[in-house]
């Protein structure tokens, strides 16, 4: 139960809550004596690693044969954790649109209902290519942010368009899914 993909996933959920500390107190950085510019690097940081162990708790999970119950369960949990700890946080601090943050939360909220849902009953759904665009776009969008670089809502904003469409996508294939059980 506890490989090496369960135990980047724990990370991931151990780096979340540094990430939203990070984010809401970037003043903590300036009384110590160093530029504000040092708390968007470091929690960019956090950020870029807790979403290489995303890509690789799943890959050795897939190649070394180790995937697990668990960590089918605390996998999309963790990265849940770390994408709402980075929206919050933005959106807190006045860097992100709390309508955008609204909007992706809710998608991730029922989408993961969702996906409890068919895991209950016995239904397959895999991610989609949309899934796995909306996930970039969303990593993508929150790197802007956290450095307060140009383009960053604009980015948020498209991150919030291939959310609700990748929503749609598996609701469609939930909704296949179902259909086909029943025949």
């Amino acid at each position: 139960m506890l490989n090496l993909p369960n135990i980047l996933a724990f990370v991931r959920i151990l780096l979340a809550p540094l990430l939203f500390w990070i984010i809401l107190n970037e003043q903590v950085f300036v009384e110590a004596g160093f530029h504000i510019s040092w708390a968007y690097y470091f929690a960019t940081l956090i950020f870029v690693i807790a979403s290489a162990t995303d890509f690789f708790d799943g890959y050795i999970a897939r190649e070394w044969n180790q995937k697990t119950k668990l960590g089918a369960i605390i996998d999309p949990l963790a990265d849940k954790m770390i994408t709402i700890a980075a929206f919050l946080g933005l959106m807190v601090s006045g860097e992100a649109s709390a309508w955008a943050i609204y909007i992706i939360i809710v998608r991730e909220l029922f989408i993961t209902g969702i996906r409890t849902v068919a895991v209950a009953e016995g239904l397959d759904i895999k991610a989609s290519f949309a899934g796995k665009v909306k996930t970039v776009s969303q990593m993508i969008a929150i790197g802007f942010l956290l450095m307060h670089w140009p383009f960053g809502s604009a980015l948020l904003w498209i991150a919030v368009a291939l959310t609700l469409y990748s929503g749609l996508e598996y609701l469609w294939g939930f909704r296949k899914a179902i259909l086909k059980d029943e025949k």
